[in-house]
C-alpha cells in the first residue's frame, strides 16, 4: 500500500513537473483575448486550458470562471506547482488565471504588451487582485 501511494504521489509530481516545464516554454507567446494556440496567440484561459490538454491530457473549460468552478479550491498556503491561481482583474470573480510554477510566481497569458509572462503573487497588482487557488492535479 505504501509503495502505491508513492507511485501515485511520483506520477502528480511529475505530471506537475512536466506542466510548469511545457508552460514556460510558452514565455513571450503573444496575448490573444479569445486566442488558444500559438500561432493565434493566448489569453489567459485558453493559455491554461491548452497548457492542462497538451501536458496531462486533462479538458478544462474555456472560460477562467468555469475552470474556477470545476476545480477544487485550496488554500493558498497548500499550492504546489501546476495548481491554477484566479484573479479578478475585471471587475469580475475570476476573470483571470495562471498556473502556479513555485516559490510564489505563476505563469499566465498576461496582456497585449507583455503576452505569456511569470509574475509574482506578492507584486502589488496581483496580490491585490488574488482570488483563490484551486487545484487539479490531485
Amino acid at each position: 500500500m505504501l509503495s502505491q501511494m508513492s507511485q501515485a504521489s511520483q506520477s502528480v509530481t511529475n505530471k506537475a513537473s512536466e506542466l510548469v516545464v511545457h508552460a514556460m516554454g510558452f514565455l513571450g507567446v503573444p496575448y490573444q483575448r479569445g486566442g488558444g494556440t500559438v500561432e493565434t496567440g493566448f489569453d489567459c484561459s485558453g493559455f491554461v486550458k491548452a497548457i492542462f490538454e497538451q501536458t496531462v491530457g486533462l479538458v478544462l473549460p474555456r472560460k477562467a470562471e468555469q475552470q474556477a468552478a470545476d476545480t477544487q479550491r485550496i488554500d493558498k498556503k497548500e499550492l504546489v506547482p501546476g495548481d491554477l491561481v484566479f484573479f479578478n482583474t475585471l471587475g469580475a470573480r475570476h476573470s483571470h488565471v495562471g498556473v502556479y510554477v513555485g516559490d510564489g510566481r505563476f505563469v499566465h497569458a498576461s496582456n497585449p504588451r507583455t503576452g505569456v509572462r511569470i509574475d509574482a503573487l506578492s507584486s502589488n497588482y496581483y496580490a491585490q487582485r488574488f482570488e483563490g487557488a484551486h487545484t487539479l492535479l490531485d
